[in-house]
C-alpha cells in the first residue's frame, strides 16, 4: 500500500482499514485498505 501511494505522489496513507472474511473450507478473504494523500503547507500562516 505504501509503495502504490509513493509512485502517486502520495505523503500518507491515512484512514487505514483491515478486514478478514471466512469463505468455506479453509480459504479466507483479507482485505486491507487506505487514502493516499499529499500534503501541502497551509497558506497565509
Amino acid at each position: 500500500m505504501i509503495a502504490d501511494a509513493e509512485e502517486q505522489g502520495a505523503d500518507a496513507v491515512i484512514n487505514v482499514r483491515f478486514g478478514t472474511t471466512f469463505l468455506m473450507g479453509m480459504a479466507s478473504e483479507i482485505l486491507a485498505y487506505g487514502t493516499a494523500v499529499k500534503l501541502e503547507a497551509e497558506s497565509g500562516k
